[in-house]
């Protein structure tokens, strides 16, 4: 079997279309709504979607079969449209209905980006709300209780043989015990302590360097 490169993708308007047909299927008909017909007096599922107006196009009313097939019927895009609303729509066909502007300018005054998927994207597809998305998957996570343990705390490596240079367990979390250990280590090993007597300078040339580490460690409380 070949492998299709990652890079062999159609990004043109009519392959997106394609795409989105193959998930709604051929006769437009979104199986995950929701909703009921809002044709009055219409009480049937409501599986086809039909844009507001055309001045909004972006929200749906959502219809049974024979009923988006009315409303389809006694819609006129152009009805109450001027030529300079024609202009415009024409203008904005050459773009796909994305605007654009020149290099490094940035959106121009007035004209925000039309996203390709806009903020009620569950919308489009016939939920009610957009906890309905995740079906009963939503309340499987009702978040960390208030009475969890804290996060244990991870010493970095260096931190964890400081501490085993002063013979504490890694459970130790006050800088005030540490630096009572580290004090009672250099009475024992400081040959001021000892009559001018160096007991084990190799260990406590240890002993200084684990200090150092650990007193700049954020990982103990003050």
């Amino acid at each position: 079997m070949t492998r299709q490169s990652p890079l062999d993708f159609d990004i043109s308007v009519t392959a997106d279309k394609r795409r989105r047909a193959r998930q709604r299927g051929m006769t437009g008909r979104v199986d995950t709504a929701e909703c009921r017909c809002e044709w009055p007096g219409c009480t049937a599922e409501a599986k086809y979607r039909a844009p507001e107006s055309p001045e909004v196009l972006h929200r749906f009313r959502w219809f049974c079969l024979e009923h988006v097939r009315e409303y389809n019927r006694a819609w006129n895009f152009f009805e109450n449209a001027g030529q300079s609303d024609l202009d415009a729509q024409q203008a904005a066909d050459r773009v796909w209905n994305r605007p654009t502007w020149r290099l490094g300018q940035g959106p121009r005054a007035g004209r925000a980006p039309n996203p390709h998927a806009d903020g009620d994207a569950w919308a489009r597809w016939g939920f009610e709300d957009a906890f309905s998305v995740l079906g009963e998957n939503a309340t499987l996570n009702p978040g960390k209780a208030s009475n969890d343990p804290p996060p244990r705390r991870r010493l970095a490596r260096e931190e964890q043989m400081a501490m085993d240079t002063l013979g504490l367990p890694h459970q130790v979390e006050s800088r005030k015990d540490v630096r009572a250990r580290y004090a009672e280590l250099v009475k024992q090993l400081h040959p001021d302590m000892n009559g001018g007597d160096a007991v084990d300078p190799k260990r406590l040339e240890r002993v200084l360097k684990a200090w150092k580490i650990l007193k700049k460690s954020r990982n103990f409380t003050d």
